[in-house]
């Protein structure tokens, strides 16, 4: 029995060789073929969201699979159509996840050209089989899933508004601090506040602060869980979010300046 940041570190320490073999597995490789294989074919949003099995692997690829049922929500996100402000719907949304989307799919400006481009095409196909990576060390210890996502994820929080629109982030945030679970029911902007009084943002981005957060994470993870994982083994030959809609509900109407 390993302790759930050794297996983080088995993973971490060589992502690049764990992703390779990830990308070979059967139903890995026959997904990113039908992906790679179609994608070019589409040319609007409706091709987009009409194909299930692309606009699923996608959302995948996102870690937005969740959300994957909520197609008129998306095509909201997609179309760019501003509100009654000018504002369009992703401008509102905290979670960089969405902003990131619609940037790789970006129909609005680019047209039956989105989908040429490698944004929306190599850039996904690598962004699916690492989110495949962590789902599947979350089938062992879903502790490794939450610092792998963390860890990947940890340049892109600008404020603690974005921690609190992803529930992932928000687990480790809590657990990494000691916070109860209670306190995700609280406000939005006290949960904010407490998180800023707390934590340094700006260290996320120091590799050496980042995996000691990681650690710390990881150590408070396997007290309040007593996980105990295995090494995925396998992918070495024998030696990566879910979401929140109600809290996405609730920052749509929250104050966007600033935060």
């Amino acid at each position: 029995m390993t302790s759930t940041y050794t297996d983080y570190q088995i993973i971490a320490r060589d992502v690049p060789k764990v992703l390779s073999r990830k990308a070979t597995e059967a139903q890995v490789a026959r997904d990113l073929k039908y992906f790679t294989d179609h994608i070019g074919g589409i040319k609007t949003v409706d091709d987009f969201l009409g194909n299930t099995r692309l606009f699923d692997f996608a959302m995948q690829a996102f870690g937005l699979a969740d959300m994957a049922y909520a197609k008129g929500f998306m095509r909201k996100i997609l179309a760019g159509e501003p509100d009654a402000n000018g504002q369009l719907l992703v401008d509102r949304i905290q979670d960089e996840r969405f902003r990131a989307f619609a940037k790789a799919f970006d129909f609005r400006t680019l047209g039956a050209e989105t989908t040429q481009r490698s944004e929306a095409s190599t850039a996904v196909v690598d962004a699916y089989v690492r989110q495949k990576l962590e789902s599947d060390a979350g089938d062992q210890d879903e502790g490794v899933r939450l610092a792998l996502y963390f860890k990947r994820q940890a340049g892109t929080i600008m404020s603690a508004y974005g921690i609190l629109a992803d529930k992932a982030l928000g687990v480790v945030v809590r657990t990494t601090l000691g916070l109860a679970d209670e306190t995700a029911r609280g406000s939005l902007d006290a949960q904010a506040a407490l998180i800023t009084s707390k934590v340094d943002l700006a260290s996320f981005r120091d590799p050496d602060k980042l995996d000691r957060f990681i650690k710390r994470f990881t150590l408070r993870w396997d007290m309040k869980n007593n996980a105990t994982s295995a090494p995925l083994l396998s992918l070495f030959g024998g030696a990566d979010g879910g979401f929140d809609t109600g809290v996405l509900l609730k920052l749509q109407s929250i104050r966007l300046g600033g935060h």
